[in-house]
């Protein structure tokens, strides 16, 4: 079985030494980078399987190339874990807003480090059946098979986070899910994310699904469920 590629993003030779020992001892392929610009040229010229990316990077920082990730059709998907020693709330909120899966602070353990990198190697694996029909609700088309979501047959461009939060919701309209739930059901017990961040990627797939973003209600005190219409 090919061994799954990581690229490792960081300007600091003794954390890229450190992460690359312990990421191939667990028996990944590794590849070290120490720009932002070179971390773009990598994953064009051949797509890694995760991507260990530092935000305080020389030139193109860590979020513009999380930012350019996320627009390229052919990357858009790329699982991104942001390693940096910037550990305040609204940094974890900005990596998560762009897109990034998950969010690591210096210093770390190795054991931190390769627990998280397995967990977001899991939940993007844990794909829908190809054979999974489309489901509807209102105006809104979800296609689990597909990882699509169409409003008034128009796409919308979701992250993988935020799919599997509103495939959540959709599955059971007028069910109310807690912020926990959501972080455990949508991403997994293995998932490290704030309940600010849930509200965030609330924010962003509301904002996401246009004319049908209301479809998703806030339940004050509770946290949030899809309309049952």
């Amino acid at each position: 079985m090919a061994r799954e590629k990581i690229l490792v993003v960081d300007d600091e030779e003794d954390i890229l030494e450190l992460v690359r020992y312990n990421l191939a001892k667990d028996g990944y392929l590794v590849e070290l980078v120490q720009t932002g610009e070179k971390a773009l040229e990598s994953v064009r010229e051949e797509l890694p399987n995760l991507v260990l990316l530092d935000l305080m990077l020389p030139g193109v920082d860590g979020l513009e190339v999380c930012r350019q990730i996320r627009a390229d059709e052919r990357t858009r998907n790329l699982p991104i874990v942001m390693l940096t020693a910037k550990g305040e709330e609204a940094d974890v909120v900005t990596g998560l807003e762009l897109g990034a899966d998950d969010y690591i602070t210096k210093p770390f353990a190795p054991r931190v480090l390769l627990a998280r990198t397995r967990a977001v190697l899991r939940r993007r694996s844990r794909q829908a059946a190809p054979t999974e029909e489309a489901f509807t609700i209102g105006d809104l088309t979800i296609h689990p098979g597909r990882h699509e979501v169409r409003v008034r047959n128009k796409s919308a461009d979701l992250t993988h986070t935020e799919f599997q939060i509103l495939g959540l919701l959709a599955r059971k309209p007028g069910w109310v899910f807690t912020r926990n739930q959501i972080v455990s059901s949508a991403l997994g017990d293995d998932a490290v994310v704030t309940d600010r961040a849930v509200d965030v990627h609330i924010v962003s797939i509301r904002r996401k699904l246009g004319v049908c973003g209301d479809y998703i209600e806030t339940v004050r005190g509770v946290g949030y469920r899809m309309k049952d219409m």
